[in-house]
């Protein structure tokens, strides 16, 4: 196979090397490599890399006084090629070496492929490497290229990388051509146009005509239009081709494991028969129209919908059971971690649960048209502000089931519409709950109201649509947080994370003071730790007065903690006290039945150690001291604090609260959980009567009475 890496994956904006792409790059060679593929490289970069190196030295090699005169880029391109091409094969090199692969370089010019005992020899080289598991990195030898203006040479042979990796493809006789570059694959139009589309299957005779280019490529000679050029040349000539994106970092492993990533050229595509296939674009507008037609019924017909999932939920239970099953099947062949079948699995009484959480959604209070705000801004005329829907809402969501069944009844309640992705997982599980919810929503509005993101490599295109959908909501770890809040300019309301091991992300604490009673300090601890150990809101930390461990009611809790299988870890002075493993950092969070527990001289010691390695989720104070606990109450700032109860539960105090659509522990709007009120938004509605209202004082008046309806 050909591996052709462009300009735009090798560099970054800056120009210098992009080493984590290309480090990216090497590892899935050598695991090519290790498998038996035999792996070619035609590398770009040389280029860019000699010009950001002469550029520099031009720099230092001006004196300060003719510094102003010094202006625009280098621009002597063989020069550029000739200095860049010895650094970019070193780093190759050495990045291979690291991984225990040896690679070697062949420079060829457009010229020599017209020498039939030159292509002769060239085949033979190349076999001679592959079968030794050396890689041969191919780069066109720009240094000396006969090429007399950009995209053009003397011989019209290759005329610049993505041609010459075609060209090899077709003379070396490749199974597969994967060709990388700064997008995801070939778009109908420029990929920064959201109408822009991607095509999955280029067919040439349907394509050809219909595609837009945008401009070539940031650094280098091509684009994405030499690279169709040359993967429509070497697909007629029989050779698979496979456009992609090189900024993922596992993009031809995808590939070859049959995965839908980028763009497939194949002689034959026009034979295949034709997908029918629903583009984001078009996932996101039908669930707007569906939200419209679901804010203009009536507050009754809204929550019959939600009665009617209730019900189907339950009616449809064996068979939600099944699915899920299923998934936990698959799960453990593929010895996923507990902490991920905790959240897979759904629990017996769970569909029930969900149910009636459902049926609470629907008997609130109704959320649509509240008025938070009233002012008479002259006689007759009235100003108000309203609540009402966001608009579309796209989330992405852990292997967490019961989470599509919360999410989507919220989006309900609160006429949004709705495009959901969970983790491949949960795949079943999401597939059933999401054909039970659908097939209670009316005709009237449309079951395209929630839609089934069931690919991660659609997420991009959604992401682009910006005006379209107006709230992304990634409830997952902080990777797939800051990935998404990096990938696009809709707003995201992103929080922390819950990824094992993570920093600050979900570390909720218990302190225990001086004056609390052991007993009920007891029951919380035990509720907080093992009601649900994968929940956010799960204690992860116990903070002890310094008092107490000489109480005998300490030593008992801590025997028990550990006789349910609770792993300790202790800061300096527990570990020391209670011969247990010392911790280290103390911002980690636990997604496992395991604890750290330290020891504070007072509360103010607790609030501090609190404030320095919490995570603004939800704490806990056990004491009987009123005072003291007040203390806590106002000087922690958390999205949740609870005095004499534990962290499992202080964030769900009403019904409401059962359901959320994500947590966040920022101050903002909303805190955790995320609800109804979450997914709303305000509008000013004014009823006049014809007269204009002026601050020039000429006219009517301005009478400004203010009446404010707030919820408590």
């Amino acid at each position: 196979m050909v591996i052709m890496v462009g300009t735009a994956v090798v560099t970054r904006g800056d120009g210098r090397l992009a080493l984590g792409r290309l480090g990216s790059l090497c590892e899935q060679l050598k695991e090519l490599n290790s498998q038996d593929y035999e792996v070619i490289l035609v590398t770009s970069g040389a280029v860019g890399l000699g010009r950001q190196r002469l550029k520099y030295r031009r720099l230092a090699n001006t004196s300060f006084a003719d510094l102003q005169y010094l202006q625009g880029e280098f621009d002597d391109g063989k020069a550029c090629a000739s200095v860049g091409q010895g650094s970019l094969m070193a780093l190759y090199d050495t990045m291979f070496s690291q991984l225990d692969v040896t690679s070697s370089q062949l420079l060829v010019t457009d010229g020599v492929f017209r020498d039939e005992a030159f292509k002769k020899q060239l085949t033979d080289t190349v076999n001679s490497l592959v079968s030794l598991r050396v890689i041969p990195i191919f780069n066109e030898n720009d240094a000396v290229s006969t090429r007399r203006e950009p995209l053009m040479d003397s011989s019209g042979i290759f005329w610049d990388n993505d041609s010459l990796a075609g060209l090899l493809a077709q003379e070396l006789n490749a199974d597969l051509l994967v060709m990388l570059s700064d997008v995801e694959g070939l778009y109908s139009g420029p990929p920064s146009d959201p109408k822009s589309k991607l095509i999955h299957t280029y067919v040439k005779e349907k394509h050809q005509e219909e595609i837009t280019f945008g401009d070539k490529s940031r650094l280098g000679t091509g684009g994405m239009t030499a690279k169709v050029n040359a993967a429509v040349s070497a697909a007629y000539a029989g050779i698979p081709v496979v456009i992609t994106s090189g900024y993922a970092t596992d993009n031809i492993i995808k590939v070859l494991q049959g995965r839908r990533v980028g763009t497939v050229f194949h002689k034959d595509a026009h034979l295949w028969p034709v997908v029918k296939e629903v583009c984001a674009r078009e996932m996101a507008v039908a669930a707007r129209e569906c939200s419209t037609r679901l804010q203009a019924l009536g507050s009754q017909e809204r929550r019959k919908i939600l009665l009617d999932i209730a019900d189907a939920l339950e009616a449809n239970e064996s068979l939600i059971k099944a699915e899920n099953q299923a998934d936990i099947a698959a799960a453990i062949e593929a010895e996923k971690d507990k902490a991920l079948l905790s959240r897979l699995t759904l629990k017996p009484g769970k569909i029930s649960s969900l149910a009636r959480s459902v049926r609470k959604l629907a008997d609130m209070e109704e959320p649509i048209g509240l008025v938070s705000g009233r002012s008479e801004l002259a006689d007759g005329v009235i100003l108000e502000r309203v609540s009402c829907p966001l608009g579309v809402l796209l989330v992405v969501f852990e292997s967490r089931p019961d989470a599509l069944v919360q999410i989507a009844s919220l989006a309900i309640r609160t006429g949004n519409g709705l495009l959901l992705k969970g983790e491949t997982d949960a795949k079943r599980s999401n597939t059933i709950f999401h054909k039970v919810i659908t097939s209670a929503i009316p005709s009237v509005v449309g079951d395209d109201l929630i839609g089934l993101v069931t690919s991660r490599e659609e997420i991009p295109d959604l992401l682009k649509l910006e005006g379209v959908i107006d709230l992304v909501i990634p409830r997952g770890n902080k990777n797939l947080v800051s990935q998404i809040k990096e990938s696009t300019k809709i707003p995201v309301l992103g929080h922390a994370g819950k990824n094992s091991c993570i920093i600050k992300d979900g570390v909720c604490y218990v302190y225990i003071d001086k004056s609390a009673n052991l007993d009920m300090a007891r029951s919380i601890v035990l509720d907080g730790k093992l009601a649900y150990p994968a929940d956010s809101n799960a204690m992860k930390k116990l903070l002890i007065h310094k008092d107490l461990p000489s109480n005998g009611g300490f030593s008992e809790l801590v025997a028990e903690l550990q006789h349910k299988g609770v792993s300790l870890y202790g800061g300096p002075k527990a570990s020391t006290l209670l011969s247990i493993a010392e911790a280290s950092p103390f911002h980690l969070e636990y997604n496992k039945v395991a604890c750290t527990v330290e020891i504070v001289e007072d509360i103010f010691a607790a609030i501090d150690h609190i404030h320095q390695n919490g995570s603004a989720l939800s704490d806990s104070i056990v004491t009987e001291d009123l005072e003291a606990a007040e203390v806590f109450l106002s000087k922690v700032d958390r999205s949740a604090l609870c005095h004499n109860g534990s962290t499992i539960s202080c964030n769900r105090g009403t019904s409401e609260h059962d359901a959320k659509v994500e947590i966040t522990t920022k101050p903002i709007h909303i805190r955790d959980p995320v609800g109804v009120e979450g997914l709303l938004t305000t509008q000013w509605v004014m009823r006049g009567n014809g007269k204009k209202v002026v601050n020039s004082y000429k006219g009517i008046n301005h009478t400004q009475k203010q009446e404010l309806h707030l919820k408590a």
